[in-house]
C-alpha cells in the first residue's frame, strides 16, 4: 500500500530514515510531528537505488521522491475517505493531486568542494516522447552523463511541475499551435493570457540546501533567471556552467527566441 494509504507503512519509514520533511532552508523537521501551520514543509522518501540506461549512459543513480506537505495533506484526506468507504475513483484522484518532484544523486556530492547540479523542468514531450521540438530530453540525458562523469558527483532535481515553463500540458499543446501559426514560445504563452514563465524554483532551492548545504555549486544552465530566483533562495555562490545540447532545425527557433529571452546562448550554439 501507499504510505498515504497506509499509516503503519510511513511510521514504519520513518522509524528506518527513509521519509523525513525539511523547511525551506533544508533543515529536517520532525516528520513525526504536523507540518508548521502556514508554513512550507517538503517531504522526502528515499535514498532509492535506481539503475537506469539513458542513451549510452548505464548507471545506477539514488532517488528521493520529494512532494510538499500542503499537497501531501490533501491526498492524506483523500486517503481517509479511501480507508473508510472504499471506491476506485478515488485512485486516480490521489495521483492527480501531487506533484511529485525528484532528486538524483551521482557519486557523493556532499563532499565535493562544488557540486555539479542540473535544476530540469519536466517535459513529457521532450524528456518522454523525444520530441525535436525543445531541447529538453538531450539537455537531460546530457547533464546526467556531465554529474555522472565528475569525480564528486553531483545530483539533478527534477521539477515534476514545470511542464511549459509552469502552465501544464494541455495549455503547453494550445502554445504549440500558437508557435504553428507564427508566434514564439513566449508570444503564445502571452496569447493564452499566461506568463512567460511562471516557474517556482522554491521546492528546488530547498532541496539543494539539504542536500548540498551552503557550499558553492556549479549549476547547469543557460537561464540567468534560474541563477537569480536560486540565490534568492538562500543559495549564494552559483556559477553557472553553459549547458548547450540537442540543437536542430526543428527546435533553432524556438532556442532564438530563448536567447532574445536572455538565455546564454550565441549564434555558434545555435549553429
Amino acid at each position: 500500500m501507499f504510505t498515504y494509504l497506509d499509516p503503519s507503512v510511513r511510521k514504519r519509514l520513518i522509524e528506518q530514515g527513509r521519509l523525513k520533511r525539511i523547511d525551506l532552508d533544508g533543515r529536517e523537521l520532525d516528520a513525526d510531528a504536523p507540518p508548521p501551520v502556514g508554513g512550507h514543509a517538503i517531504n522526502i522518501l528515499g535514498p532509492i537505488p535506481l539503475p537506469i540506461r539513458l542513451g549510452e549512459l548505464e548507471t545506477t543513480l539514488t532517488w528521493y521522491a520529494c512532494v510538499r506537505s500542503t499537497e501531501l495533506s490533501k491526498v492524506e484526506e483523500l486517503a481517509q475517505e479511501l480507508r473508510e468507504h472504499g471506491g476506485q475513483r478515488l485512485f486516480s484522484m490521489l495521483v492527480s493531486s501531487m506533484a511529485v518532484n525528484s532528486v538524483l544523486i551521482c557519486g557523493q556530492p556532499e563532499s565535493a568542494q562544488s557540486p555539479l547540479i542540473r535544476v530540469h523542468s519536466s517535459c513529457l514531450t521532450g524528456d518522454v516522447f523525444g520530441s525535436q521540438r525543445c531541447e529538453c530530453g538531450p539537455q537531460l540525458a546530457s547533464a546526467l552523463a556531465r554529474i555522472n562523469a565528475e569525480p564528486g558527483g553531483g545530483m539533478l532535481v527534477y521539477m515534476a511541475g514545470h511542464e511549459g515553463r509552469g502552465i501544464g500540458l494541455w495549455a503547453k499543446a494550445a502554445t504549440y499551435l500558437l508557435q504553428d501559426a507564427g508566434e514564439d514560445t513566449y508570444e503564445a504563452n502571452r496569447s493564452l493570457g499566461l506568463p512567460a514563465d511562471s516557474r517556482d524554483f522554491t521546492d528546488a532551492g530547498a532541496l539543494i540546501r539539504h542536500f548540498i548545504g551552503s557550499r558553492p555549486i556549479r549549476l547547469l544552465t543557460n537561464n540567468p533567471k534560474k541563477v537569480v530566483d536560486l540565490t534568492s533562495m538562500g543559495i549564494a555562490d552559483i556559477t553557472p556552467v553553459k549547458h548547450v545540447s540537442g540543437v536542430g532545425a526543428f527546435n533553432r527557433r524556438y532556442l532564438e527566441a530563448k536567447r532574445d529571452w536572455g538565455h546564454q546562448l550565441t549564434d555558434r550554439d545555435l549553429d
